[in-house]
């Protein structure tokens, strides 16, 4: 199949569009625990659709996992391990920052790391990146994307220096400037983790398309082992809190919890999946980026933070922001949305040479 990068846009702004709005359906989830809820929704994230999907969309799920090289499983769940560290401090960055300020944060040192370490690790990135016209714009964008995530962070500090304690609290309940900015460093740098994981399953997308799996399908398989590693760190940390803190007993119904089992249920399934769905587009788009796949992490993390600052305009955590605060905001979305232009421009030239 001849790589079309236009499309493969689209499909990281599908990818970057469920990203930003996973988060959402959890503010429905009433009388539960953060942990409670978290680890319901992840059963959902990184077993069940990952396994429902992989067996509807590729041929001979199992058998492709069976004969893939053990290296190959071991280091995709390895990284699947370590992002998981960072996909489970990501849900206390939207606790302590808002979905806005939060994922700008996150999603910046996820875009750096997770974009330019896997040719640098290749031993590509001067040959490949540097030495060729596409490789440069395709950095560009990369600059571009970077900047315009400086912006949003801009933003958010804006606002964050604007608004009173109670105007915070009003919004984001648990707002902490200082422990939001520790969690959302560590929780980015250890995120960009799953880009490795991708890139490790290399192996596992030769044998899916071996098994007759179309082209555009062949990177779902790799998804059931790095989410795999990453649904063992969520459960181990989510279960300690649930001893911690007595929380357990919100998983079944109870006259103590009074919580409202079934919305809660739903709405941390419908949370996982739609989390789910970020990766499921994004294994799409990567095929059709050609020779510069890796770019394919700039465009998903420029699509999330996009969203999630359209989805944090719609939930008013931009209200009481002054003019200036909000003309930042407005160009981190112009810079970001230029920066997926860029980008894609880039995979089209390489796909010209």
């Amino acid at each position: 199949m001849t790589p079309n990068p236009g499309l493969g846009v689209v499909f990281h702004w599908l990818g970057g569009l469920a990203s930003g709005s996973f988060y959402v359906p959890y503010r429905g989830v009433k009388r539960w625990s953060w942990e409670t809820y978290w680890l319901v929704g992840g059963v959902f994230s990184w077993i069940v659709a990952p396994w429902v999907l992989g067996l509807l969309m590729t041929n001979h799920l199992t058998s492709v996992l069976h004969e893939s090289p053990t290296s190959a499983l071991l280091w995709c769940y390895f990284w699947g391990v370590l992002w998981g560290f960072g996909g489970l401090t990501f849900g206390l960055t939207m606790r302590y920052l808002g979905m806005s300020l939060g994922m700008a944060m996150v999603l910046g040192y996820c875009a750096a790391f997770g974009t330019l370490m896997p040719p640098i690790f290749d031993g590509v990135f001067v040959t490949s990146v540097l030495g060729t016209t596409s490789g440069r714009v395709i950095l560009l964008g990369v600059g571009v994307c970077m900047a315009g995530i400086a912006v949003a962070g801009l933003a958010g500090m804006s606002k964050e220096r604007e608004m009173s304690a109670e105007q915070k609290k009003e919004v984001i309940k648990e707002f902490n400037l200082k422990k939001g900015v520790l969690v959302a460093t560590f929780s980015g740098v250890m995120s960009a983790c799953f880009s490795y994981g991708l890139r490790a399953g290399d192996p596992i997308k030769v044998l899916a398309l071996q098994h007759g799996t179309t082209t555009l399908w062949q990177g779902l398989p790799v998804l059931v082992p790095v989410l795999l590693g990453g649904f063992t760190t969520n459960f181990i940390w989510c279960v300690l809190l649930n001893v911690r803190n007595r929380s357990g007993h919100e998983y079944f119904s109870s006259a103590k919890s009074k919580a409202p089992m079934l919305p809660n249920y739903l709405f941390s399934a419908l949370a996982g999946v739609t989390w789910y769905f970020q990766f499921f587009f994004y294994t799409m788009g990567e095929t059709q980026m050609g020779v510069y796949k890796f770019s394919s992490w700039t465009l998903h993390m420029a699509s999330i933070i996009i969203f999630s600052s359209l989805w944090g305009i719609g939930l008013h955590e931009w209200r009481g922001a002054s003019g200036h605060t909000k003309r930042l905001l407005g160009l981190s979305i112009f810079v970001l949305v230029l920066s997926t232009v860029v980008v894609g421009f880039g995979n089209y030239l390489g796909t010209r040479q």
